[in-house]
């Protein structure tokens, strides 16, 4: 381990958290409101630590494997208990486990609040809608910002301040096969940010065009590019009440929940790429056959067929299945296949290389391939059968990766479910909630659904469900190989 290495790209990222207050701050300014002062002093504090470690610990250093991983678990603690001053010092939140939850969810993209409707803090009385702007801002920036991941975007502005970061790329790309646009990281970096900064720019202008304020069309572009979900409204986009609305959602959202080097193939030109890729298509086609499903579901509860019925079937189909978790319906009261069905899709998640948490669609059609080839070995002892993914021959490699992903996976998911219920939650509750955090959804079942929040959550269940979205954001093992003794001798 490179001590001073791990400091100085910390320091160097809170750094950078602390200047981007400076951004809320401005939204704070422009509305007249008194939660000006609080945002400052947080970024002056953020700032104030943050620069004197760059300037004692900068300097050019190759950073190891150990250091990667280490980099990206700690950059994401980091930014979520920076990011927690905001809440806390604007007095929006008024504890800091509190403040920590809504920032690790933000940051992690996973969008459960402790401010989730009106039945939430006692001093706001009209929920997320009592937050001033500036807060607002910053509790939708920092789910922009984790979208793409910190890490890569200190990828492609470190080595400008002397540090390399080919191994912190590889800890952070979602998926187990990282796709590399470029040899350099650092290139392949900036055009994926790229990618997302054009995305999210079409977003802003699509919205603004059906009516949503700027600051609203901002907000909601920030959440719905990260796949996070948080929203400005307490109703989140049920309360716009408009289809237009709803259907640039979804579109965005079904964007976000696509390998983003694909975007920029297609960016550049390449349309082809989208429907040559093998995960894309089995993540077209399952959202077909769910959307399906679920109208059908959704006609027996509505008496009759209607647009309304399709759309929000298709988007509530695309916002679990992609992890952003925003809302149109309360899903609770479409019967027990349709919970069913969005707790399966909890578990998926997006494209590798998305923005999206869960396990990942080319996981998934992974192990479902491995499961197959498996039963054709039973009869034929002696065959040679690999697994493929389309064209491609999955590596003995990949798929122990794979497996072994979905056993840490499904072993912390059981094991924190347990504990919820032993802390007084109904099971339902606890296997939502515990679902949506480790697959970085938000809204959950029973008592943490679209229709709740988790405020009511004693403060260790919150512990422990933050610590359940950073295991999901960072893809397991980057997380849980920091725990092992190994890592840490020399």
């Amino acid at each position: 381990m490179h001590y001073r290495s791990l400091l100085s790209v910390l320091s160097a990222i809170i750094v950078f958290l602390g200047l981007s207050m400076l951004l809320a701050a401005g939204w704070s300014l422009y509305y007249g409101e008194d939660d000006l002062m609080g945002i400052l002093l947080s970024s002056g504090v953020t700032i104030g630590i943050g620069l004197p470690i760059w300037f004692m610990t900068r300097g050019r250093a190759e950073l190891s494997i150990k250091d990667g991983f280490a980099i990206v678990t700690f950059a994401w603690i980091s930014v979520a208990f920076f990011g927690s001053l905001p809440f806390l010092l604007t007095e929006s939140i008024t504890n800091f486990t509190d403040a920590f939850f809504e920032s690790m969810s933000g940051v992690t993209t996973t969008g459960a609040s402790i401010i989730g409707n009106l039945q939430t803090l006692p001093h706001l009385e009209n929920g997320i809608e009592s937050l001033p702007h500036g807060v607002l801002f910053w509790r939708s920036f920092i789910q922009w910002i984790g979208g793409m991941g910190i890490i890569v975007f200190s990828v492609a502005i470190l080595p400008l301040l002397g540090v390399g970061g080919v191994q912190l790329f590889r800890a952070e790309v979602p998926g187990p096969i990282p796709d590399k646009i470029t040899p350099r990281v650092r290139e392949t970096a900036k055009i994926l940010w790229l990618a997302y900064f054009i995305i999210s720019f079409a977003e802003v202008v699509l919205l603004r065009f059906g009516g949503l304020s700027l600051f609203d069309a901002i907000c909601h572009t920030f959440t719905t590019m990260a796949t996070g979900g948080f929203s400005t409204k307490n109703a989140s986009i049920g309360h716009f009440n408009s289809s237009y609305i709803q259907y640039v959602f979804i579109i965005f959202m079904f964007l976000a929940g696509v390998n983003f080097t694909l975007h920029w193939r297609a960016i550049t030109g390449n349309f082809r790429g989208y429907f040559k890729n093998i995960e894309f298509r089995y993540y077209v086609g399952l959202i077909v056959i769910v959307t399906v499903i679920m109208m059908i579901n959704n006609i027996h509860y509505t008496h009759g067929f209607s647009e309304k019925t399709f759309r929000e079937s298709l988007f509530m189909t695309v916002s679990i299945l992609t992890t952003t978790g925003y809302a149109v319906a309360d899903y609770e009261l479409w019967g027990p296949l349709a919970q069913l069905i969005l707790l399966t899709l909890m578990f998926i998640g997006g494209c590798a290389g998305s923005t999206g948490g869960g396990m990942k669609v080319v996981r998934v059609a992974t192990i479902v391939k491995y499961s197959l080839s498996e039963t054709k070995r039973l009869l034929h002892p002696r065959a040679i059968i690999p697994v493929r993914i389309g064209r491609h021959i999955i590596s003995d490699d990949v798929i122990r990766n794979t497996l072994g992903f979905l056993l840490f996976f499904i072993s912390i998911f059981v094991s924190v479910s347990i504990i919820l219920t032993a802390m007084g939650m109904d099971i339902v509750s606890a296997f939502g909630a515990t679902a949506a955090c480790i697959g970085n959804i938000g809204p959950g079942l029973g008592s943490v659904g679209p229709a709740d929040n988790y405020a009511h959550l004693p403060s260790l269940a919150k512990w422990l469900l933050s610590f359940c979205m950073l295991i999901g954001r960072l893809e397991v093992f980057t997380v849980i190989v920091l725990l092992t003794r190994s890592f840490w001798k020399n």
